[in-house]
């Protein structure tokens, strides 16, 4: 369902949450941009742009952040393209208070605010046995999760009949791990949102639909508070 308010939100939560998901159907659903700071600097480097080349020397490839400077520039340029002016979603971004300053100068100089920050939370046991129970094709990249989307032969892949792994990131203890650093370096920013008023939690242990739904509730709650694009 499309509004005539503009919409600006942030998306935060976990690895495991189920956020990349949240963040699809919403960009679907409102036909606004859901814009991964992430996926926009590989995309760079790979396309060799000028952006691209100044995140290769910040070797991300070994855990080096982007500047914030370089990011709030990149997060201002693409969304100041035509296809966010009904609106955006951020994902990834911010990371830091100071990148949560940032966005909102970046905001206020473009007359705009940002209408709020949805939460996507799940308990940690409720992660750890997403990502355990992953399994992939090394061959054709297929995915499959042995309680929730099981191959048709137990180990191997539907598609191409190889042997299914699991990726090593998805051991528990390298996941919780994951956690524990996002957590670390998270609470602020959510502490920092919650005390502007503008943190609103979402109970991510659902099936994705159902959460969905409260998403789309939270969302035209903060659509029915938002001035409509003239």
């Amino acid at each position: 369902m499309r509004g005539s308010a503009r919409i600006i939100l942030v998306l935060l939560g976990p690895p495991g949450a189920g956020k990349g998901t949240q963040a699809s159907r919403i960009a679907v659903h409102y036909d606004i941009p859901a814009i991964s700071t992430g996926a926009m600097f590989r995309e760079a480097v790979q396309r060799g742009t000028r952006l691209g080349r100044i995140v290769q020397k910040c070797r991300i490839d070994q855990g080096e952040y982007v500047p914030d400077e370089i990011v709030i520039d990149a997060v201002r340029e693409r969304t100041s393209e035509p296809d966010c002016i009904p609106g955006f979603l951020l994902d990834g971004f911010p990371r830091t208070i100071p990148q949560a300053d940032s966005l909102n100068a970046m905001l206020e100089q473009q007359g705009q605010a940002l209408n709020g920050v949805l939460d996507i939370e799940a308990p940690i046991n409720e992660i750890i046995g997403r990502f355990s129970g992953r399994r992939v094709c090394p061959v054709d990249g297929s995915t499959y999760h042995l309680v929730t989307q099981p191959p048709q032969q137990p180990g191997i892949c539907d598609i191409c009949h190889s042997k299914l792994i699991m990726r090593p990131d998805d051991n528990s203890d390298v996941v919780r791990r994951r956690l524990e650093v996002y957590e670390q370096k998270t609470a602020p920013l959510r502490d920092y949102y919650r005390n502007l008023g503008q943190l609103r939690e979402i109970d991510a242990t659902g099936d994705p639909e159902t959460v969905f739904g409260q998403v789309v509730s939270v969302i035209e709650a903060l659509k029915a508070q938002t001035t409509p694009v003239l």
